[in-house]
């Protein structure tokens, strides 16, 4: 320890003074840094690269456990609480949360669907039921809203929409991609706030003719839809907030990638089984047929 202080300050201060303040000998030190580094030395300075390497990939959003299962994957494998002790040396920290605020409005005397969900977010399978919102993103040209639809079994984002309008034609196209993505069976509950977009006679009509059962939050509750507004926080606080949009297109783009390329497919939730969306789908899949 005393010799890794005087190799750290050496470029500073004298060697010789160094050594008579912390009353170890000059030849010891330079017979010290002529050794070979340890074998536990050498690993550190190697897993530090990979614990760096791994933050980057998931992009600064994973913990600690879910770091341990993305190395194992990579084939490094490393305790979690040396993870936890690199990540402080190398002073690594998960992107930092900030509030955010609902957008749609539910004052209106449009109808009003009953809660079907109540909050139990539990399912067995696939597109049994979906949850929608819309929420909005800062350019330099002006917002941009975006709807989004939610698989309560595997968190994946089945459909989304964006546009710097805020009105039923975007919910409305958030719904179709998500039906022409998945092809839901009949009996699909599709859980919404209380917006006047989902209220809208246009769009409650669509979703009669996909044959699903419209389901609506209580209003002012944003717990009733808390899976969405689960998502949004996770969008905002892995990438929007820490970008500065010139253009809606740029925001489009990015927001697109982060949707299609890195939450569906790439990030893992520990209530998959540290799988990501994606992957916990195509295992239940796999399960299904082989049973």
């Amino acid at each position: 320890m005393k010799y890794g202080v005087i190799e750290q300050m050496r470029q500073d201060y004298a060697v010789p003074p160094m050594c008579r303040l912390l009353s170890v000998s000059v030849s010891g030190f330079y017979a010290w840094r002529k050794r070979p580094a340890s074998l536990r030395a050498q690993q550190e300075g190697r897993l530090e690269a990979q614990v760096r390497a791994a933050h980057e990939r998931t992009r600064q959003t994973f913990g600690p456990q879910r770091l341990q299962r993305d190395l194992a994957d990579h084939g490094v494998h490393i305790g979690v609480h040396r993870i936890r002790r690199l990540r402080a040396k190398l002073g690594l920290r998960c992107k930092q949360e900030r509030k955010f605020k609902a957008t749609t409005n539910s004052t209106h005397d449009l109808p009003v669907a009953p809660n079907l969900l109540d909050q139990n977010f539990s399912v067995s399978s696939p597109n049994q039921a979906w949850c929608g919102d819309i929420t909005y993103i800062a350019t330099d040209e002006g917002w941009l809203y975006l709807a989004g639809l939610k698989d309560l079994f595997s968190g994946e984002i089945v459909g989304y929409a964006m546009s710097e309008r805020m009105t039923k034609q975007l919910v409305m196209q958030a719904l179709f991609r998500a039906v022409a993505s998945h092809r839901p069976p009949p009996g699909l509950i599709q859980h919404t706030d209380r917006g006047s977009q989902y209220c809208a006679h246009a769009y409650q009509k669509l979703v009669r003719q996909f044959g699903m059962q419209a389901s609506m939050s209580r209003r002012g509750n944003c717990f009733d839809n808390a899976p969405i507004e689960s998502f949004w926080g996770s969008l905002k606080n892995e990438l929007v907030y820490h970008r500065k949009f010139a253009t809606r297109d740029q925001a489009r783009k990015e927001i697109a990638e982060y949707i299609e390329i890195f939450y569906n497919r790439q990030r893992t939730q520990e209530r998959l089984g540290y799988l990501s969306p994606a992957a916990f789908t195509r295992r239940f899949h796999l399960t299904t047929i082989a049973a």
